[in-house]
């Protein structure tokens, strides 16, 4: 809860219980205190905007009225209700409206620590060579919302961006994956980011390297906000790609939502449907060529290093990057974010290239049922990096988390999460995408995270 959510509880529930329990009847107190009780909750709804978590908070105006109401009636007829049972009323209504914001609080991402302030943009693609696969139309051609993240100018007049901008959609998309009610995500946008909406560029380096990043299977692009904000803040621009029909939602710019449609595939399948993503991807790459040459925005033209691209990915975003990297000869490096490794199977010797691999701690029992052990051991094999994180589930290494505490594992403490990931992330493209000098960067963070589990597997002989 933020510092107005304290204060209209405090406020409200002191009104109540002093109206309750010590206010004689007095009549022009209570009407006082009511008017004091809506005051409050209309300041608290024109600043903060209304939010379904703060709906008990907002009817202590009511439930005075309704007490007044109903003590005038029982004075009348001689009665009087019990202060145990006023307390416990109180005590229940104060308990549902403090619960309800902590389970669904809005959320607050951590400040970028990088030297720029961050800008962010979108832009509609559409791919007139590839027909749509889950429309079937051959009239209808693959269309892809794709945001980019960037180090930019500190434009103070300039709003910063909502964290989603199509909540409801959105949140009906998130429904369908997870069987939650589509409102209790809907605060959602009122969130705001770091980022400025389409800020300028800053102009403190000539060019900028990219690097793409790929949500996982009922994601959407800005899924991973915590890191690709950090990423750009660092002299990155990041690009996020909607996977059209597999995100939980994506809208094009003419209103028209492609909802999440992921079919019920076999592992088999899954491996021959990450195809779609890797083509999603190249497109991107080649979309970033001509913008880079031309952009309608007039952002990015000429300052765009294509020499220096790398990627990471959520789940099957993350198994997207290890095969782009593997088949891509544009991809330079990458990282999977506790992604099984759907694809072809990589070869016995490698990839070839920086890669690492982040994931959840595995028991021993449960590593050797794992049929995709042997993928993961030929992605690792001869210089790969396999970064452990404990305390951690599948949904850590997104922004989920922060989401309510009830999508967290255990004790887990998501923003400790976070920052984990971002160093690593930071300190792995720093080398192999800036090519910076410290070599022992990572080495140095395993270090100082010593319950984390950073190892390189010996070569396979």
């Amino acid at each position: 809860m933020n510092f107005l959510d304290i204060a209209l509880i405090i406020i409200n529930f002191c009104i109540l219980t002093w109206s309750m329990l010590f206010n004689k009847n007095r009549t022009r107190w209570m009407i006082a205190s009511l008017i004091i009780s809506i005051l409050t909750v209309f300041t608290h709804m024109g600043i903060e905007a209304y939010r379904w978590q703060m709906i008990p908070a907002y009817l202590s105006p009511i439930v005075l009225v309704v007490y007044y109401c109903l003590t005038r009636r029982k004075k009348q007829e001689g009665e009087r209700v019990n202060i145990a049972t006023k307390s416990f009323f109180i005590a229940i209504y104060l308990c549902i409206a403090i619960t309800l914001p902590l389970l669904m609080p809005m959320i607050q991402f951590e400040k970028p620590t990088g030297p720029y302030a961050v800008g962010t943009t979108v832009y509609h693609w559409i791919d007139s060579n590839r027909e749509e696969w889950y429309t079937k139309n051959p009239k209808d051609k693959r269309e892809l919302m794709v945001q980019f993240w960037y180090p930019a100018k500190d434009e103070g007049s300039k709003p910063l961006a909502s964290y989603i901008s199509h909540v409801d959609e959105i949140a009906e998309g998130l429904e369908k994956a997870f069987s939650i009610p589509a409102f209790t995500f809907k605060h959602l946008g009122l969130v705001k980011t770091h980022a400025i909406a389409d800020a300028t560029l800053s102009d403190a380096e000539n060019t900028y390297p990219v690097l793409l990043f790929s949500h996982g299977l009922t994601g959407f692009r800005n899924q991973n906000t915590f890191e690709v904000e950090e990423l750009a803040s660092h002299g990155y621009i990041v690009v996020g790609i909607d996977h059209a029909y597999d995100a939980a939602a994506t809208v094009y710019p003419d209103g028209r939502t492609a909802y999440l449609k992921s079919p019920n595939l076999t592992e088999s399948e899954w491996d021959d449907h990450i195809q779609l993503w890797m083509d999603d991807v190249d497109f991107v790459l080649n979309q970033i060529e001509k913008l880079n040459q031309e952009d309608e925005k007039e952002f990015f033209t000429k300052h765009l290093n294509t020499s220096r691209i790398g990627m990471f990915g959520h789940s099957y975003g993350g198994a997207t990057a290890t095969q782009m990297l593997a088949k891509n000869t544009r991809i330079k490096a990458a990282i999977n974010m506790d992604g099984t490794l759907y694809g072809d199977l990589l070869p016995e010797s490698g990839i070839g290239k920086p890669f690492l691999l982040m994931s959840t701690p595995v028991l021993e029992d449960e590593e050797e049922m794992n049929n995709y052990a042997l993928r993961d051991k030929h992605a690792l094999a001869n210089g790969g990096m396999s970064l452990t994180i404990p305390h951690t589930d599948h949904m850590s290494f997104t922004d989920f988390p922060l989401f309510s505490p009830l999508l967290r594992e255990g004790d887990s403490n998501p923003e400790e999460t976070h920052q984990i990931i971002n160093e690593f992330s930071l300190a792995f493209f720093n080398r192999y995408i800036k090519e910076f000098d410290d070599s022992q960067a990572l080495e140095k963070l395993a270090k100082k995270y010593s319950k984390v589990n950073f190892t390189i597997p010996a070569p396979i002989k």
